[in-house]
């Protein structure tokens, strides 16, 4: 799995940190996402999927590993 995060979309909504919180992070001074590993463990892959889904902002995009897109 590839994960990806469009700090340019993001909207510092906070769903990624919350829902995977060992993959995503959000920055002290605009609250936007950061992404701690682009390339999780696989016990992780499933809260990846689930926080890209729950984005407002569709900021994260991930791919590999039988993934589709998230929108």
């Amino acid at each position: 799995m590839d994960v990806h995060a469009d700090r340019d979309r993001c909207l510092g909504a906070g769903m990624c940190a919350l829902t995977a919180p060992q993959v995503f992070d959000q920055d002290e001074e605009e609250g936007l996402v950061l992404l701690l590993d682009a390339r999780p463990p696989r016990e992780q892959h499933a809260a990846v999927r689930l926080a890209a889904g729950v984005c407002p902002a569709a900021a994260l995009t991930v791919t590999g590993q039988g993934s589709s897109p998230a929108p």
